[in-house]
């Protein structure tokens, strides 16, 4: 008989979104001539910018020629690729990476659920509520994170409170974790980190030896001069972080699938059974050779061409036009006189219920407003009592939603 990894059983079912597709299904059926306004997607809405078109047609006719056909791309990704992305995303930035600290990858999912191969399953992990739920979800399947017990935590996973009386930064734990995920800007409550909050999480993992995994996912959207894009621009990062980034949501990649993973050589994990330290870099090269790829030839010409002149003014068009939605659903949200965070630096407003209840304002918004939104629980246990609403849509239908907002008697 072919035994399964039962950690996967304990993730399989998804009660939130069995909830919302309930509601939504009943919606329809008692009113089928209305179009609901989605604003509870994480997927981008805005098409390709022209650079990647023409660079993904320049290398596709480059592949269909023998001289310059290209094969399986390097473990690590393209130099050109690379190359770009130290200069622009760090040098210009003044922060030292070199290049053989950045891995290309298949978006920041796929690296940020798999950075655990490289870590001992007896590492205590910590992460924030509310939370993005992959951090938690695949250190399930790698079997850290215990039983899920009647609150809804998991009973070896450290979690870092956070609420809105600290603005939703976190605070430090109690009990010493090995691991913390951190997310700036964060998904799900739009906040993000200034540089005097995040060098005293530098400092704290210094301190305590703690690995600091750090999704920049949306660094792209950061508009305040003061909040840093990169842990790197914090001094001694370099010694505890690993940073994980992506094209999907500032390039609309995310039909593509492209980013990058920064381990700099400064990192290192130690081997009980060995009795000896290891670099992360070198060991995460290796598990990059066992099981993965990098993206195609094709797919990283196109992510190249985002760091040209014309790339960077598109990439610039595709992140005004988010946050432009974000900020007519500030507005409407200030007029309703909502509790609200997110939306400055972040396509995220993280918006507090009325009535402490996360259903009832999505019910309200789907049945009163017709507007979809992603109830709190879908984050984790202290999402109860909010939303997530996203400026990832057309922006026509963000001008409606936000008229219907408006208007709504809290």
């Amino acid at each position: 008989m072919t035994l399964i990894n039962s950690q996967f059983l304990k993730v399989v079912k998804d009660e939130v979104g069995s909830k919302i597709e309930h509601r939504v299904n009943i919606f329809k059926t008692l009113n089928p001539d209305v179009s609901l306004i989605r604003l509870d997607s994480g997927d981008v809405v805005r098409p390709l910018p022209p650079c990647a078109v023409n660079a993904l047609v320049k290398a596709s006719k480059e592949m269909g020629n023998a001289s310059t056909f290209k094969g399986r791309a390097p473990a690590q990704g393209y130099s050109f690729l690379i190359e770009a992305i130290a200069k622009h995303d760090f040098r210009s930035r003044k922060i030292k990476i070199d290049t053989d600290e950045i891995f290309i990858n298949d978006g920041s999912k796929e690296d940020i659920s798999g950075i655990g191969d490289i870590l001992c399953r007896d590492n205590r992990v910590g992460v924030i509520d509310p939370v993005f739920q992959t951090y938690v979800e695949s250190n399930v399947i790698g079997n850290r994170a215990g039983e899920l017990g009647d609150s809804g935590q998991w009973s070896h996973v450290i979690y870092l409170k956070s609420g809105k009386e600290t603005g939703f930064m976190p605070e430090f734990p109690v009990v010493r974790p090995d691991v913390i995920y951190l997310c700036y800007p964060n998904d799900p409550t739009g906040c993000v980190m200034t540089k005097p909050v995040l060098k005293s999480w530098v400092d704290y993992a210094i301190k305590n030896k703690i690995l600091l995994l750090f999704d920049a996912t949306y660094e792209a959207f950061i508009t305040d001069p003061d909040i840093p894009h990169s842990i790197y621009e914090i001094k001694g990062a370099r010694r505890v972080a690993i940073e994980f980034r992506s094209f999907s949501k500032s390039a609309g990649f995310t039909g593509l699938h492209c980013g990058y993973t920064v381990i700099p050589n400064d990192i290192e994990g130690y081997s009980f059974s060995a009795e000896s330290s290891a670099r992360l870099n070198t060991l995460w090269m290796r598990r990059q050779t066992i099981k993965s790829y990098a993206p195609s030839y094709i797919i990283q010409c196109a992510a190249a061409s985002l760091y040209t002149e014309e790339g960077r003014r598109e990439i610039r068009d595709n992140v005004n036009y988010y946050m432009e939605n974000a900020s007519v659903l500030r507005q409407a949200l200030q007029r309703a006189g909502f509790n609200f965070w997110g939306g400055e630096n972040s396509p995220y407003l993280w918006v507090e219920s009325p009535t402490g209840s996360s259903w009832d304002l999505f019910d309200r918004l789907l049945n009163t407003c017709h507007i979809l939104s992603s109830p709190g629980e879908r984050f984790g246990p202290r999402g109860k009592g909010f939303v997530r609403l996203s400026a990832f849509a057309n922006q026509s239908k963000v001008i409606l939603a936000a008229s219907r907002l408006s208007e709504l008697d809290m």
